[in-house]
């Protein structure tokens, strides 16, 4: 059964971003998957580390203002490792969307940690490499 909370716990975090069809993006839902404290990394050029907050609002601004339509992300392999009540997933995924008028899509590698709290299985960090 972990398998298939972490599966869908995953799966909702990638869905809070979806502003397919005109759809809201839902990224507060982030706060309900992310233990508070959380850490979020993104590696590459604009290496860059924040709080569960620090990420969001930039994201809410960008899905709900405008500017990123028809977004979506979506896993495309996974490998999942659970030891008692933690795990670890790593991931590939894509991603499209029109940014600023201008279509796109790419994707890359996301890695999340999760532990089982009372509540179910939260992520308490992840990290991702966005490639073109």
């Amino acid at each position: 059964m972990s398998k298939t909370e972490i599966d869908g716990v995953t799966a909702e975090f990638f869905a809070a971003f979806d502003n397919r069809g005109g759809r809201a993006a839902d990224v507060a839902r982030i706060r309900r998957l992310v233990l508070p404290g959380g850490v979020i990394v993104k590696t590459g050029p604009e290496f860059t580390v924040c709080t569960v907050d620090e990420f969001i609002e930039p994201r809410r601004r960008l899905l709900t203002e405008g500017r990123l339509v028809e977004f979506s992300e979506w896993e495309t392999s996974e490998r999942t490792e659970i030891a008692d009540d933690i795990a670890s997933r790593f991931c590939e995924y894509r991603k499209s969307g029109i940014l600023d008028g201008e279509p796109f899509e790419g994707g890359g590698t996301k890695t999340i940690q999760f532990v089982r709290t009372p509540q179910g299985w939260r992520i308490t960090a992840f990290a991702w490499h966005d490639r073109p």
